[in-house]
């Protein structure tokens, strides 16, 4: 794999812990700003909005820049925005920072893919994407750890500083590595209007969809495997931290496994990976009452979640090809980031309005097979469309 690629990788660490480290500094931020802890958990949900705002608004300009120019662009953006959250002086220019960092996040990862696709061979193309998004997971593994450590230990702006910084080396490594490319590249003869035409692509709708929905079970479940460990499986809350490292190692795990499946086989691994992920979380409904079963379905719900990255970024990546591929990319991107959204809401309401706090992962499970049957209808489409196209240019 070429050394560009691992430019992309530090970026997408730098993203990564930006994104999550939040969560192990919001009594810290509350303290200082003088708000609730649910408030202060509202800078999650900020940047989600701002990752899924942030998709149309700079996916416009992915067709005018080079590739290499707009990735740089995006880190000097993420840079300030971290920096911007440093210096906050209170609870609402956190919020505007946490907004417009999260900015940079769809447009890196949706340009960022078709960047790693195109500087590998054909075969490979899943696993670039796959190591790419390995720094998104080493980023929970170690990365936010560490970042939760120093923000507990010199203050919570430390750590947005620290964040900073990552940026400015993302930004020269990209600068060094990346190859450089035309601009205007996604426009071709079509213009603006055909880049845009990507987004109303039958297959392409699709394909976000699907992506909408596994997430939304990944993130029911995830967002409260907590509690879930401490109050139904009986750990202790000392216990959470390790057992969050088995979830960050089975992250990496199915991430490379997921990519190098969809470099052989595209579609059966993307039907392969869902139907994993929910038989994992549906199962995990029993294991989570016998510790070292949860622990290892824990381990399993992490590589199952992961798995299903670089399949459906490359699925709409494949249904995108042409003017607007790079658009169609960020607005995936804004459907994990969706379904992250609508996942920890959906998990909230089996919580508070349903069965409790034991049927998370049921509820869970049953959304990627909603997922599946959406995944089932593309292929089928596809398979007719391509016996369509066979049936009216018979071979000579």
């Amino acid at each position: 794999m070429p050394l560009a690629l691992y430019a992309l990788t530090a970026g997408a660490f730098g993203i990564g812990v930006t994104e999550f480290v939040i969560m192990g500094l919001l009594i810290d931020v509350s303290a200082d700003l003088g708000v609730s802890i649910s408030a202060a958990g509202l800078l999650i949900s900020g940047y989600a909005l701002g990752v899924v705002i942030g998709a149309p608004l700079l996916g416009a300009i992915a067709g005018r820049w080079s590739k290499k120019t707009l990735l740089m662009s995006l880190m000097v953006v993420f840079t300030i925005g971290n920096l911007a959250c440093a210096l906050a002086p209170d609870y609402w220019t956190l919020m505007a920072a946490r907004v417009l960092t999260a900015f940079a996040h769809a447009s890196f990862f949706g340009v960022g893919s078709v960047v790693a696709t195109s500087l590998v061979a054909p075969n490979k193309k899943a696993s670039a994407i796959a190591i790419m998004f390995t720094g998104l997971t080493v980023a929970n593994i170690l990365g936010v750890p560490f970042g939760t450590w120093l923000g507990q230990a010199y203050g919570w702006r430390s750590t947005f500083f620290a964040v900073t910084a990552i940026g400015v080396v993302a930004l020269a490594v990209i600068a060094a590595l990346v190859p450089k490319d035309k601009a205007g590249d996604d426009r071709q003869e079509e213009g603006s209007q055909g880049v845009l035409a990507v987004l109303g692509r039958r297959a392409v709708i699709l394909g976000l969809l699907t992506t909408v929905l596994s997430w939304v079970g990944v993130f029911a479940g995830f967002t409260y495997i907590a509690p879930i460990l401490t109050e139904i499986t009986g750990f202790s809350e000392a216990a959470v931290s390790p057992i969050l490292l088995v979830f960050g190692g089975g992250l990496v795990v199915g991430n490379l496994l997921g990519g190098w499946l969809a470099d052989r086989r595209l579609v059966p691994t993307v039907v392969a990976s869902l139907v994993a992920l929910s038989v994992v979380l549906l199962a995990m409904t029993a294991a989570i009452h016998q510790p070292v079963l949860a622990v290892i379905a824990i381990g399993l719900f992490g590589a199952a979640a992961f798995a299903t990255v670089s399949p459906l970024q490359m699925w709409v990546l494949q249904k995108a090809e042409g003017a607007g591929q790079g658009l169609a990319s960020s607005f995936n991107i804004a459907a994990f980031n969706l379904g992250n959204a609508i996942g920890a809401w959906l998990g909230g309401i089996v919580i508070d309005h349903g069965p409790g706090l034991g049927s998370v992962t049921l509820v869970a499970g049953l959304v990627p097979i909603a997922a599946l049957a959406v995944a089932l209808f593309a292929i089928r489409l596809d398979k007719r469309s391509a016996e369509t196209a066979a049936l009216a240019c018979p071979a000579e």
